[in-house]
């Protein structure tokens, strides 16, 4: 789905996209259902967390999302949007917040400036999630 003409999405509908892309998660085991919205060549992309028995196996939302966006050949992630719609409201934001694997394929895939809104916790960038994030020099 297309961004507004400047490639912009206010952080409330990027938020609301998050939320609503949550309700597609695979959650049987964890029964928390995670949501991420993506803005990445003018389009949103959407995803949402998969789990399996074999825990191993499971994706994040966040990376769901940005493998997604990647592999449609839309470019950088300009924005960013997470909503862990089970969460318990007495976890704060420390049980909102994305894990270290999706911190780390945010550093790589969006610039250090890169907003992202975590539903209940705030706007953060890219560099605040993951300081000093591992990089290798590309040839």
């Amino acid at each position: 789905m297309p961004a507004n003409e400047l490639g912009w999405v206010p952080p409330q509908e990027l938020l609301e996209h998050a939320r609503r892309a949550a309700l597609s998660a695979y959650a049987p085991y964890s029964r928390f259902r995670v949501g991420a919205a993506v803005v990445a060549g003018g389009e949103i992309v959407l995803g949402c967390n998969v789990e399996n028995a074999s825990y191993g196996l499971s994706m994040c939302a966040e990376r769901v999302a940005a493998f997604k966006a990647q592999s449609e050949g839309k470019g950088p992630l300009s924005q960013v949007a997470v909503s862990c719609i089970d969460a318990d409201p007495e976890a704060g934001p420390e049980g909102r917040m994305p894990c270290g694997a999706c911190r780390q394929v945010l550093a790589e895939l969006a610039g250090p400036d890169t907003p992202v809104w975590v539903d209940g916790a705030g706007e953060f960038s890219v560099s605040q999630l993951l300081p000093s994030a591992f990089r290798l020099p590309r040839p």
